[in-house]
């Protein structure tokens, strides 16, 4: 077993470390936060991607559970991706190129936890199920809360016993390829909003005490989740329409659909991916969320390291994210309630 100590020493040197900070702009020692931080959507070295016996060893992991713990970050939603067996990307954008053949996507959905379950017992990051493991003020590991992103591989809302059982928290219930639950915002509707399945997939996730993802979901879907969950909804990583000019706009959301998610009295991370221009732009625009739903309703979801174009790429700049989002004018309270605050109060609501 590796310790942290030994891990972070074998990952990245301190002078590693500085050039990595001086090329990007900011600090080369940077204060950990002194609060929660928390990260609503997270793939650590693309691992969803890679086979079990590499999980704990790969390079890009091992760079971002590193960069994780000397960033300060508390907790994340790490997040398998089954969806990635049939869809391939393009030129404009992720899009499915086969359907799953039966019982594929579970055995794949198994597969990534398992890898999981092995990470975090290589790997300084603790498998967190409570609060209270991503509270406590002894906690020397980040904690990570295992994460589903799309729920293709259910096929029964029984399964879900099996995938409480396996640790999982969160499930978005849909991703890029179209699947038995509802419709995507990337994809022609196949169910009018959420699905037979998808209803008593909802209800039997607030009965067991997970928390319930919309993002990827078109608007109908959201409106009609919205309409039977009795717990707050997340929308992981997104940020709000601006023109259809910038990138991947498909994937931005109106005020309207935004606001569905306030009425839950949930969370949307804003989502640092290259529809902003640039850093100072991904701040803007979180302001710009904060104008629309109040500060209690915004968080972080990086999706690191899966993003497009990320400018916010690194946990590391976790001290410049909440130092610019205070010379904006917010303050300190604030800025804590967008890190972590905020979805420490949906994760008390919702989970068991």
């Amino acid at each position: 077993m590796i310790t942290r100590k030994k891990f972070i020493q074998q990952t990245l040197t301190v002078a590693a470390g500085a050039a990595l900070m001086g090329h990007r702009g900011f600090s080369a020692t940077p204060l950990k936060p002194d609060f929660i931080t928390f990260d609503l959507h997270a793939h650590p070295g693309r691992f969803y991607r890679k086979g079990i016996s590499d999980y704990a060893g790969d390079e890009g992991v091992r760079k971002t559970i590193n960069e994780m713990n000397e960033g300060g970050l508390s907790g994340a939603f790490l997040s398998t991706v089954v969806d990635t067996l049939v869809t391939e990307v393009t030129a404009t954008g992720v899009i499915p190129a086969r359907q799953f053949e039966k019982g594929e996507a579970w055995k794949e959905y198994k597969r990534q936890i398992t890898a999981l379950k092995l990470l975090c017992k290589e790997l300084p990051v603790h498998q967190a199920t409570t609060v209270g493991e991503l509270t406590d003020p002894t906690r020397n590991k980040v904690a990570v809360f295992f994460a589903c992103e799309g729920g293709d591989f259910l096929e029964s809302e029984e399964q879900l016993d099996e995938v409480y059982a396996d640790g999982v928290r969160c499930i978005q219930l849909v991703h890029y390829a179209p699947n038995p639950l509802g419709d995507l915002q990337t994809s022609e509707p196949q169910h009018n909003g959420l699905s037979k399945l998808g209803k008593e997939v909802v209800r039997k996730m607030n009965r067991l005490g997970m928390v319930i993802d919309v993002a990827h979901a078109s608007y109908k879907t959201v409106q009609d989740v919205a309409a039977i969950t009795n717990q707050p909804l997340i929308l992981s990583h997104s940020i709000l329409k601006l023109d259809e000019e910038r990138p991947i706009a498909i994937r931005a959301i109106t005020k309207e659909h935004a606001k569905i998610i306030k009425a839950t009295r949930g969370v949307i991370g804003a989502w640092p991916s290259g529809f902003n221009h640039n850093f100072n732009d991904y701040i803007d625009n979180i302001m710009r969320l904060i104008d629309v739903l109040g500060v209690d309703y915004v968080g972080l979801g990086t999706d690191m390291d899966s993003n497009y174009k990320p400018v916010f790429d690194s946990y590391l700049q976790l001290p410049q994210w909440a130092d610019a989002l205070k010379a904006k004018g917010l303050t300190s309270d604030e800025v804590e309630k967008i890190a972590g605050k905020n979805v420490v109060r949906v994760l008390k609501k919702v989970l068991k």
